[in-house]
């Protein structure tokens, strides 16, 4: 697995864990790093920008998903769904350095793993929504 994706993946595990748990993700991320064999820095790097980016900015993503995921309620998705969605909104909204069509792949990529049959149809819905109405008209002004 190559690095950014092992680190989305592992993102993706902390705020699980954090979601389920009710830890703060700062813990959650402790606990899953102190368990984690393979120590990577850049994997380890990467996934903390992702975790605390999202975490910082939570209000904001969670609002976002909301507007976009019409007839769901954030708190009646599926767990891994909406941390995926997380992971995708904060990287289309916050990472610039991230191309979008690469950050809506790897969020599709982590549904099909983690999600059930209908999740990366689910994601990927939601992000190419954002990421046409949004994303796409700041880069053609």
């Amino acid at each position: 697995m190559r690095k950014r994706s092992l680190a989305r993946d592992w993102a993706l595990k902390i705020l699980y864990q954090s979601d389920v748990t009710g830890r703060t993700v700062e813990r959650s991320a402790e606990v899953f790093w102190e368990n984690e064999e393979e120590k990577d820095q850049e994997v380890l790097e990467f996934s903390k920008r992702l975790v605390l980016g999202v975490y910082e900015n939570l209000k904001n993503i969670d609002d976002k998903i909301s507007q976009y995921a019409t007839n769901w309620q954030l708190k009646r998705m599926a767990i891994i769904d909406r941390n995926i969605l997380r992971l995708g909104v904060f990287e289309l909204q916050f990472a610039s350095d991230i191309p979008p069509k690469v950050t809506i792949n790897e969020a599709v990529e982590l549904a099909k793993k983690y999600g059930d049959l209908d999740s990366s149809k689910f994601v990927n819905g939601i992000l190419d929504k954002i990421h046409k109405t949004e994303i796409i008209p700041k880069d053609e002004k």
